[in-house]
């Protein structure tokens, strides 16, 4: 049982959640994809796939089509399927765009973990601007040093407030192009990087209920096609059976990511009004996924995933809305958002629904922090 201390608890900072989008759009979103996939594809295609670095295309045929299907859906030149789910396809994106040495624009605030291994690995030279800083911002694109800038669709700061659409257009504007990382924002909000004019958005299908290890690079056709020519290996192809299993898995993903943002609303309503005991404030951020930052009233973050996972929560998760989850997540902070505001370690968890309701998310933190408030031995 915690005992109360005169330490003084943080405060959770604003947060500027990005737009999701209703759940009508959400269902045309649906059947849009299945018209650009009714154009690529015919007959028994959609059950049969093939192997290999096929003569002619250089990949699977049943792959290529998957490519066209999400070009047509993204209103892009082209996409290229990629081992390495999300961070697969941000590396195969920047190394397609960058050169050793190159000066690369990015935003102040601590990187992804493994975008900053793929940074390292490529050995260019990051410069930082707050991207929250509009003005700022079209200062360092007017010096000329750059050919290339890095955006993340969500948040790497708990407090940022950027319009990921005007970033791009001020790059557009001083002739830098851009790389978006549209993991956990892709479907979600209204549009992805591409379609708000980026260069390439670089996501992971993983994260959208397909198989594992399965990303894409969708956007412009010169760095697509250098993708494709520098991923020739027939083991680094992505086979046909995993691009139809990934195109499966998107048609439901609209409707299931907008009910999810819904519940995910209700859950942050419901705890703000005083339903649980224990819960000192909530906020909804896209602290990597969209999900909700709950500080409580006591230190007890640490021991709280554990807790709900008696209750039947998920204690940690797979790939972020993976086929694997589906119970709520309980679980700590990102790493970069601890990078960030270390000091809510100790007292703030986040919460995804996941495919659950709000009643479930709400039971569960519930009882979570009754049973960590009862006395050892009972």
């Amino acid at each position: 049982m915690w005992r109360r201390t005169d330490v003084e608890p943080p405060v959770l900072p604003e947060t500027f959640p990005l737009a999701t989008v209703p759940l009508e759009e959400a269902v045309a979103r649906q059947f849009r994809l299945l018209e650009a996939t009714a154009a690529h594809f015919e007959g028994d295609q959609l059950f049969t796939a093939d192997a290999g670095v096929v003569p002619g295309p250089g990949r699977p045929r049943t792959t290529a089509r998957v490519e066209a299907v999400l070009a047509d859906f993204f209103g892009a030149e082209d996409a290229a399927l990629v081992q390495g789910a999300g961070t697969g396809a941000i590396r195969a994106a920047l190394t397609a765009a960058v050169e050793p040495g190159e000066e690369l624009l990015i935003h102040r605030a601590p990187v992804y973990r493994t975008t900053a291994v793929t940074l390292r690995g490529l050995g260019v030279r990051t410069v930082e601007v707050d991207l929250n800083d509009l003005e700022a911002l079209r200062t360092a694109l007017g010096s000329g040093r750059f050919r290339w800038a890095v955006v993340q669709h969500t948040r790497q700061r708990l407090g940022d407030s950027y319009d990921p659409g005007e970033v791009i257009t001020a790059c557009r504007a001083a002739g830098v192009r851009t790389v978006v990382d549209d993991n956990y924002a892709v479907l979600r909000t209204p549009a992805a990087g591409v379609e708000l004019g980026a260069d390439a958005s670089c996501f992971s299908l993983f994260k959208l209920h397909g198989p594992e290890g399965v990303g894409v690079v969708v956007g412009a056709g010169d760095l697509i096609a250098r993708v494709r020519h520098d991923n020739y290996s027939g083991g680094g192809q992505v086979q046909g059976h995993q691009a139809l299993d990934a195109l499966r898995a998107l048609t439901h993903v609209p409707v299931m990511w907008a009910v999810q943002s819904r519940v995910g609303a209700e859950v942050a309503e419901r705890l703000a009004a005083g339903e649980v005991d224990g819960v000192a404030e909530v906020r909804i951020a896209n602290a990597q996924d969209r999900c909700l930052l709950v500080r409580l009233d006591r230190p007890v973050a640490a021991r709280l995933p554990a807790a709900a996972a008696e209750f039947g929560a998920a204690p940690y998760p797979v790939g972020s809305n993976s086929r694997y989850e589906i119970a709520p997540l309980f679980y700590r902070m990102s790493s970069s958002s601890l990078d960030d505001a270390p000091e809510l370690a100790d007292w703030t968890v986040r919460i995804n629904p996941m495919r659950a309701g709000a009643d479930l998310v709400v039971d569960i933190l519930r009882r979570s922090l009754a049973a960590l408030n009862e006395p050892k031995g009972r």
